[in-house]
């Protein structure tokens, strides 16, 4: 493999394998950034006052920001560094809120790996739990993706 090529490959992601990613706190400008970017203009993440009149005690974060800084956190572990392929699709489930100033942090775990129907590549699916600073489960995401094989 090439010194470019810092990612596993499919043969290497066997099933039951496990990796933690870093933490990372989101932030005040996480949120402003995204909802501006993707136009969530839902008053959940706009109006703190309507926001606390739903029953949430703080500035919640859209799933697919709590979501989107899951999938780097996954990236900057460069498992997938010069052997990803493609993104080919997932579940996502929203098990909790995730507010500004929350720290999260992924467990993933490969559920399965094959070769796909073409030669040089695989197919691997993962579990990946987001997790909040108190170790509770706020978003899971079933992550199914083309990976380079061996040479």
């Amino acid at each position: 493999m090439s010194d470019h090529l810092l990612g596993m490959t499919y043969e290497e992601m066997t099933v039951g394998r496990r990796l933690k990613t870093a933490r990372r706190t989101v932030t005040e400008t996480d949120l402003v950034n995204f909802i501006t970017l993707g136009g969530f203009t839902e008053p959940l993440f706009w109006d703190a006052t309507h926001a606390a009149s739903a029953g949430y005690t703080g500035r919640l974060a859209p799933g697919a920001l709590v979501y989107t800084i899951a999938e780097g956190l996954v990236l900057q572990t460069n498992v997938l560094h010069g052997t990803g392929l493609a993104f080919m699709g997932m579940e996502l489930e929203i098990k909790g809120p995730v507010y500004v100033g929350d720290t999260i942090s992924v467990d993933v775990e490969i559920t399965e790996s094959r070769p796909s129907s073409k030669p040089g590549r695989g197919v691997v699916t993962s579990r990946n739990r987001v997790l909040n600073q108190r170790g509770e489960e706020v978003l899971v995401y079933t992550p199914v993706r083309l990976i380079r094989a061996r040479g």
